[in-house]
């Protein structure tokens, strides 16, 4: 990949006998109070590969709208930094991000801390041998130039910072299924190229004011394959004893209360949707930790967090790395004989809770004369044990057997699907001569809700009904993708239309539940009376109608409707989804 003129000046500019290039960051120089601007980021990445050569590679992975390098560095003790030769030497990846929120950056600096004392043989020694570590210091790095201070007034620390969304406003943590952030589809590319084995995202948490310093959430756990799951439990239950030992007291659930504003209510634990990263990467059969420091935590304690939380993967991975590749090799071959398999696709806490010590501190609940609410206020010098449910039994919901062959994709929409398709990395081929009668199943809606305002730039939409057999024409340049391959969860999540990440929920099909051909009034009058005259039970059940439906007698528009559906303009395809399943390879 071409890389930007700096990186690009910045890496021909390597002398072959230099002095050790200053590997400090401006966060460590400010006493973790400042930090730095994303010319640091390519200056480090740059250093780094320089004063480590044969450990470090530095590279470009993306490039954001507004013109930005997205940089990389690939870390192995033995010059391993290419994906064909991690492949090659069988090495489990170890991907980790910072500032996917870009005001949310300790991860930036914790890692780059890290990365350096690991190099210098001052902690987790051996770890990188047996791994490679790509390291992404920030993933929204358009978010991160737009710096200033206050930019998260709820957090404490740095004195400056970047913003949440990126300069498209995308949340990039809400765009891992729909990938339409162009950072979000380099992101992917990088996953594609290097297949980590665990995917871990450093974040800040919003909320209460609370004695505890961070959670570690992981996935698979409660959902995904379920043999993969005892992986995921081991993998944050390491992590946890180790940052424990270092003296945090963290957290497996996020720590955001049942009722918002109101400690008394609780935690709810429970399984994210796809579009987040702990919710797209078991449908892969790989790991993602979500390590989520706390706001009211000053700056350089999330960062000695989040710095311990990155040694502690590297070294679970380092002890545990050969049998967890092997889990998820297992995961894949298990992925490939799901066809006809019922698979979940939502999750759900169940009300089952348990009571636990949770360390806040004192707090009120007063109304408000500001906003003429119920506010809690907290005083931080009177720690205290708060006694309260948490419910943490998360079982499976929505269940959906998988098709026994595939997909298929009409052509008309194939292009569009093809796109998202290669940007998972998903397997799928073009059907090259039309089928007449092809058996497959269709999905009628009926129901079709969609949404009031925009979500991340959709309007989404909500269905119900069901899969029934119906034949179909397809013409030459459908797609038929097949459920037998790793990924078929994800081919799951991506097509079945009741998911709750579907293309379908984002809207991407919205044309096909919008009615585009009408019949007027005047017009609908008269074909209803040739109707009735020349079917009396139709006439009979017509007045049946009117006489048991209230609302029905009411509406003209659904009197007329009643009969426009039986008349030979109706739209058959009105509600029907265009993304049908097959028993049979096409």
């Amino acid at each position: 990949m071409i890389r930007s003129a700096l990186l690009a000046a910045l890496l021909a500019a390597v002398p072959l006998v230099h002095a050790a290039p200053d590997l400090v960051t401006v966060s460590e120089r400010s006493g973790f109070t400042a930090t730095g601007r994303y010319d640091e980021v390519v200056k480090l990445c740059s250093a780094f590969q320089q004063a480590y050569p044969k450990q470090v590679k530095c590279f470009q992975f993306g490039t954001t709208p507004e013109g930005r390098p997205m940089l990389a560095l690939a870390v192995n003790a033995n010059g391993v930094v290419t994906a064909d030769a991690a492949r090659k030497a069988k090495l489990p990846v170890t991907l980790i991000q910072g500032g996917i929120h870009a005001g949310e950056i300790d991860g930036k600096d914790a890692g780059f801390l890290a990365l350096r004392e690991m190099l210098e043989g001052r902690l987790a020694k051996g770890a990188l041998a047996k791994q490679v570590l790509l390291f992404v210091p920030v993933f929204n790095v358009d978010g991160h130039e737009r710096f200033a201070k206050w930019n998260r007034p709820n957090q404490r620390g740095p004195v400056e910072m970047g913003w949440r969304t990126t300069a498209q406003n995308f949340n990039l943590n809400r765009d891992y299924v729909k990938a339409d952030a162009p950072e979000m589809q380099a992101m992917l590319g990088l996953v594609n190229a290097w297949d980590p084995l665990t995917y871990v995202d450093l974040h800040v948490t919003d909320g209460a004011m609370f004695q505890h310093d961070v959670s570690i959430q992981v996935e698979p756990v409660y959902s995904g394959d379920p043999e993969f799951r005892k992986a995921g439990l081991a993998l944050r239950g390491g992590v946890i004893a180790d940052i424990t030992k270092e003296g945090s007291s963290p957290q497996s659930y996020y720590m955001s209360f049942k009722e918002t504003d109101d400690p008394a209510s609780g935690f709810v634990d429970s399984v994210s949707e796809p579009r987040f990263s702990t919710g797209y990467f078991q449908l892969r059969n790989r790991m993602a930790m979500l390590v989520e420091t706390h706001s009211w935590k000053d700056y350089p304690t999330r960062v000695r967090v989040t710095h311990n939380s990155f040694v502690s993967v590297l070294e679970q991975v380092a002890r545990h790395g050969k049998e967890w590749q092997q889990a998820a090799a297992e995961a894949d071959a298990r992925a490939m004989r799901i066809a006809g398999q019922p698979v979940a696709l939502t999750y759900k806490t169940t009300d089952k809770s348990t009571m636990v010590d949770f360390q806040g501190y004192a707090y009120t609940r007063t109304m408000s004369d500001v906003s003429g609410m119920l506010m809690t206020r907290y005083d931080e010098t009177k720690p205290q044990v708060w006694h309260v449910p948490l419910r943490e039994e998360v079982v499976e919901d929505l269940r959906v057997d998988a098709p026994r062959a595939g997909y298929v994709v009409p052509a008309a929409f194939a292009q569009i699907v093809a796109t998202k398709l290669t940007q998972h990395g998903i397997t799928y081929r073009r059907i090259d001569k039309a089928v007449e009668g092809a058996p497959v199943q269709t999905f009628r809606a009926d129901k079709a809700t969609f949404a009031p305002v925009s979500f991340e730039s959709h309007q989404r939409l909500e269905v119900t009904g069901g899969w029934k057999p119906e034949p179909r024409n397809l013409a030459k340049g459908a797609l038929f993708v097949p459920i037998a391959q790793p990924k078929a969860r994800l081919v799951m999540a991506i097509f079945e239309p009741q998911a709750p990440d579907s293309l379908l929920a984002w809207g991407i099909f919205n044309n096909a539940f919008e009615r585009k051909e009408y019949m007027e009034e005047y017009v609908a009058e008269d074909v209803a009376r040739e109707q009735m005259a020349r079917d009396p039970a139709l006439a009979a059940e017509f007045r049946r109608k009117v006489e048991s439906d209230a609302a029905f007698a009411k509406n003209p528009h659904a009197r007329l409707e009643f009969f426009a559906r039986r008349h030979a303009s109706w739209d058959e395809r009105l509600n029907l989804y265009p993304v049908m399943r097959t028993d049979t390879a096409l």
